[in-house]
């Protein structure tokens, strides 16, 4: 880390003491991704309740510090270097859920994982959400990256988000209108953190969406790997037409490697990495499979992962 960087951290960790040993120096985020590679954060702030966000919020505004907030690290790849910022860990924070079956919705906190949210509204009567149990991240996420899968995403059903600023400390209700949702993305900076959402669902039969639920899991199964990945690596380039995983299997790039990183044999769209493996790896061969598809196809594929603490140039 540079000394200005040592400096920001040094400033933010003076804003921080009072939350105790929930605040550490260079903590290593690969362990809190699905990717399990990467380097250290330079601070790191355990949430283990919402009101110590209103010290985050002061501590980013005294530091300038960049913010990453980490959650279930389903679709984050850190570089080996680290990241030169505040992370902040909302994995301990209570994962609530509250289902209201006469209004025909749900709030779930951000630290929720999908598939425990899935399940739960299915349980309750409610259909709309079965696709979540397939994916592996959390409500904040994926509001933040409107998550999808199996015809369906966030903004199908999203009604609301509550988020923090820590600009200014101030918690908000955000509409769905003002989250510039978009295919695999939003418009929320990283200074808004999402604390829950609210969803709008359909009634439902529990039995019909239980069998739904179990056919959703046994083609996960059947068709994508497990180990250390992400999932998807690049969005489609035409949703239902086009797919990423054809193109780079039609390159020639299943079960291409590049150092501790290799596509996958079972869904060329999936790149995993090695045990102890490099992130820096990981990173590389996006490149190499964007480039040799776009040489092939004339399509350039776009990253559904997020790249923390790459050069910026690097970052696609």
């Amino acid at each position: 880390m540079s000394a200005a960087v040592d400096d920001a951290a040094a400033a933010a960790l003076a804003r921080l003491a009072c939350l105790g040993d929930v605040v550490q120096c260079d903590v290593a985020l690969g362990p809190m991704t699905t990717y399990r590679v990467g380097g250290p954060a330079a601070v790191y702030v355990r949430i283990t309740d919402r009101s110590q966000l209103a010290a985050v919020a002061d501590a980013a505004q005294a530091s300038g510090l960049p913010v990453l907030v980490v959650g279930r690290g389903s679709n984050l790849l850190v570089a080996d270097a680290g990241f030169a910022g505040l992370a902040i860990g909302l994995g301990d924070l209570d994962a609530t859920i509250d289902i209201d079956v006469s209004n025909v919705s749900a709030t779930a906190s951000a630290g929720v994982a999908l598939p425990v949210l899935a399940r739960k509204t299915a349980a309750a009567g409610l259909t709309g959400f079965e696709w979540a149990v397939g994916v592996p991240g959390s409500v904040g996420g994926a509001v933040r990256m409107n998550a999808g899968g199996h015809g369906s995403d966030m903004a199908a059903s999203l009604v609301a988000v509550t988020v923090l600023d820590l600009d200014d400390g101030i918690e908000r209700t955000l509409s769905v209108a003002e989250l510039g949702l978009g295919f695999r993305s939003s418009s929320l900076p990283p200074h808004q953190v999402v604390l829950d959402a609210t969803m709008r669902l359909e009634r439902g039969d529990a039995d019909e969406s239980a069998r739904l639920i179990g056919d959703i899991v046994s083609w996960r199964r059947a068709n994508q790997p497990g180990g250390q990945n992400a999932g998807s690596v690049f969005v489609n380039p035409v949703p239902g037409e086009v797919s990423a995983g054809a193109l780079i299997d039609a390159a020639g790039l299943r079960g291409h490697r590049l150092g501790t990183a290799v596509v996958s044999e079972k869904h060329a769209n999936f790149i995993q990495a090695d045990d102890g493996g490099r992130a820096d790896d990981v990173r590389a061969l996006m490149a190499e499979v964007r480039d040799r598809v776009e040489a092939t196809s004339g399509y350039r594929l776009r990253s559904e992962i997020r790249l923390v603490g790459f050069d910026e140039g690097d970052v696609f």
